[in-house]
């Protein structure tokens, strides 16, 4: 039986300051109508793009309190993992989406490695080794163009064509994921602009949306666009009208950032835009590739 509200499993840390990862998730889901259930896998007194940080690692107590779940006989419509600090919380995650796959849920790995074509620092190739084995167990993945290069052990290139991206998306496809979302994708048609390519393994489609370049960077929209495209597909969006919501998001975001005065490591100014989230699509931007 499903929910009568959608309720989604949302692995992911947890940042006292700086809107990222679950200070980014719980909002956005919930102002789309959904329920979530987090599971932290670290609290953190403000995500790591801040100097001096602290953080306490939860993964002694991951299984403790996933245990008490299954004792509450709690079903998800999807579980949704992002960043995870640790190998043994990748195997976690994997434990997780075995244990609670009753109802068939909507599995969606975010596979935080890095940006910029390099690792986050606190990532080693044995984690990116653990993270390939994790993308086999999700409907939808959403790396970033990096995290794809270091999925496929290829080089990450800004400057990619569009037939070697397609070929990438099909291969990460090969690995698992019906839905393969690849972003931060340069625009070749257009300088410095940016783009959201993806693929559908079911209907072998491709799709990409471009985004417009602004010259600034805010942690957590990664993050964002994720939680929209769970959040568009539990309430029935095709992939495609599912992309145009999260980067119409990401999109309006920005531009309502950055007019102000505001420290960019702060991300972007998510309640001011959060109510766009019950709007329907302004004007689809979507193109179907050939």
């Amino acid at each position: 039986m499903r929910n009568p509200v959608p309720k989604v499993a949302a692995i992911h840390d947890l940042s006292g300051f700086g809107r990222a990862s679950l200070t980014v998730v719980i909002p956005i889901l919930s102002s789309m109508g959904i329920q979530v259930c987090p599971l932290p896998t670290a609290v953190l007194s403000s995500h790591s793009a801040f100097d001096d940080f602290h953080a306490v690692d939860l993964s002694p107590h991951l299984q403790p309190m996933i245990d008490h779940w299954k004792k509450l006989e709690l079903s998800f419509d999807a579980i949704y993992s992002g960043y995870l600090g640790a190998a043994e919380q990748v195997d976690t995650v994997a434990r997780f989406i075995h244990d609670f796959s009753g109802n068939k849920p909507l599995v969606v790995v975010d596979p935080v490695l890095g940006d910029n074509g390099r690792l986050y620092s606190a990532y080693t190739p044995a984690m990116v080794a653990k993270m390939k084995k994790l993308v086999t167990l999700a409907d939808m993945i959403t790396p970033n163009l990096t995290e794809a290069a270091y999925l496929l052990g290829e080089k990450h290139n800004p400057d990619i064509e569009l037939k070697a991206l397609k070929e990438w998306a099909l291969r990460l496809a090969e690995m698992g994921p019906e839905k393969v979302i690849i972003t931060s994708v340069p625009d070749q048609t257009k300088n410095n602009n940016t783009s959201v390519v993806a693929f559908n393994k079911t209907d072998h489609r491709f799709w990409r949306v471009g985004c417009d370049y602004i010259p600034a960077h805010y942690p957590g929209t990664g993050d964002a666009f994720s939680s929209v495209m769970v959040g568009s597909l539990l309430q029935g969006d095709s992939l495609p009208i599912a992309l145009d919501r999260a980067v119409q998001f990401i999109s309006l975001g920005v531009r309502a950032t950055f007019g102000h005065n505001h420290k960019a490591n702060e991300g972007i100014l998510l309640e001011k835009v959060l109510p766009s989230l019950n709007a329907p699509v302004q004007m689809s931007s979507y193109q179907l590739l050939d």
